[in-house]
């Protein structure tokens, strides 16, 4: 039975196997597909060693998102945990920040479905395709938390099952045929291991994982509040983890064409993993992989958009966003408003996307660097909450592991291209000129201590000004 999240409106049904397929679905199982190419060029072969090492990467901001969900238990995730431990300031950042994630990354990932489908079924156009996964997960999550995420499970079991087959033919052909590549090479590399070469991919891999984070923006819709959604992200990212690592270590041996090859043919990278299942198991498994990949970019969108519908609503609620934004629907308890404005969103970034022949990497780049940003200031809200808030002695859980996950997420947004960081930048330099407006309004809570504990308790929403 559902529960009403009092001040919020918000209803307690999810469980905590569907906070993890949000975020499965989010993230996507078969990831690494898109991205396999390259990580094998890069890393000289070592792709099951890059996915070790960026699930490792990934779990500092895993274990941050735990922390602070656990303290703060809002929907606005990282904007309310910034709010909590940096202040009011920090937080408008962190949320503005982070709002390129999770209201772009939908637009790619509708897009991408709309092309796959239309190259599916060339007698419907990639536009028709794209508006009709619009329509039909937008209308989904209209319909509310619980019926997106049951419809979702069944995506994501199909997916699964994808990748169920994949894993099993692989190991088929490779017991049959033997390895194209030393067994060992995936985590050793071809030739020898290069930690540097690794450490590169790595930059690229983590991006794999974005999506995760999207579970804790479901915190006041989560049967067990604060202490499922941290479970369920631990747990989320360590799922993909062991996904993407056996898929990377089984492609790589099977793959045909050299580290070397890959990295002198960067038209071939794309492709490489769709390349390597067709030479080595069969067209029909292409195929089938394409499919999943097409209709799960679509529900991956589905979870984005409703993280974003959330993320809206909560900075709504706060103020600094207007709040005409957090209104929720009647009948289904939904924040319908944003949840509307994030499905306009998402169609005009995959417009601007299709009109350009690079338009899916330069999207793509300007939204992880929206997120890996908005990681930073989550990192820092762990030391500022618990570490100088707190007073905690924890050295290790509150400022090493903290500044250690700091230094990965900068390290990966030096990778960045030059367009991406300079979109971020402008990003970046447009929400400050809207919070300077908004100090000089007058905007926002007016002070109180933090909200933490249950949602409800007190005031609406974390934080005052700081």
């Amino acid at each position: 039975m559902s529960e009403r999240v009092e001040g919020t409106g918000l209803r307690r049904s999810l469980g905590l196997r569907d906070l993890v397929v949000y975020g499965l679905l989010f993230i996507a199982p078969m990831a690494p597909v898109g991205v396999f190419g390259v990580l094998d060029a890069r890393s000289h072969g070592a792709v099951a060693a890059v996915y070790l090492a960026a699930t490792v990467a990934m779990g500092l901001t895993a274990l941050s998102y735990a922390q602070m969900v656990r303290a703060v238990p809002r929907a606005g995730s990282v904007f309310a945990y910034a709010r909590a431990g940096l202040g009011e300031g920090p937080g408008f950042v962190a949320g503005w920040m982070v709002m390129l994630d999770y209201l772009l990354i939908p637009a790619v990932a509708y897009l991408f479905s709309g092309i796959a489908l239309h190259a599916l079924v060339p007698g419907v156009s990639r536009w028709a395709w794209t508006v009709l996964a619009v329509l039909v997960t937008t209308a989904l999550n209209l319909a509310g938390v619980r019926t997106a995420a049951v419809v979702g499970l069944a995506v994501l079991v199909m997916e699964l099952a994808v990748l169920t087959v994949f894993v099993v033919a692989a190991v088929v052909v490779l017991a049959r045929d033997g390895t194209v590549r030393s067994p060992l090479s995936p985590l050793t590399g071809v030739g020898g291991f290069s930690a540097g070469a690794v450490l590169g991919a790595v930059s690229v891999a983590v991006l794999s994982y974005l999506g995760f984070d999207a579970i804790a923006s479901f915190v006041e819709e989560a049967v067990g509040a604060s202490q499922a959604v941290a479970r369920a992200v631990l747990l989320c990212l360590a799922l993909a983890g062991v996904l993407f690592v056996t898929q990377g270590y089984l492609a790589a041996l099977l793959e045909p064409l050299t580290p070397q090859q890959l990295a002198e043919q960067p038209a071939a990278q794309g492709s490489a993993f769709y390349d390597t299942v067709e030479s080595a198991v069969g067209h029909w498994l292409h195929t089938l992989v394409a499919v999943s990949k097409a209709i799960g970019a679509a529900f991956a969108a589905l979870a984005g958009q409703a993280a974003a519908g959330r993320l809206l609503f909560a900075m709504g609620r706060a103020g600094r966003l207007p709040r005409a934004l957090a209104v929720l629907d009647a009948p289904a308890r939904v924040p319908r408003r944003t949840l509307l404005a994030a499905a306009l969103v998402t169609l005009a970034g995959a417009g601007w996307a299709a009109g350009r022949d690079d338009g899916l990497d330069r999207l793509t780049s300007v939204v992880d660097v929206g997120a890996l940003s908005a990681f930073v200031l989550l990192h820092a809200s762990v030391i500022g909450w618990y570490a100088v808030r707190q007073r905690s002695r924890d050295l290790l859980g509150h400022v090493l592991l903290p500044v250690a996950g700091i230094a990965v997420i900068v390290a990966v947004l030096r990778e960045a291209s030059g367009t991406a960081q300079l979109a971020g930048v402008i990003w970046l330099a447009v929400g400050l000129l809207v919070l300077l407006v908004q100090q000089h309004r007058g905007a926002g809570p007016g002070g109180g201590r933090p909200d933490v504990g249950r949602p409800g308790e007190g005031h609406g929403d974390v934080g005052g000004r700081r």
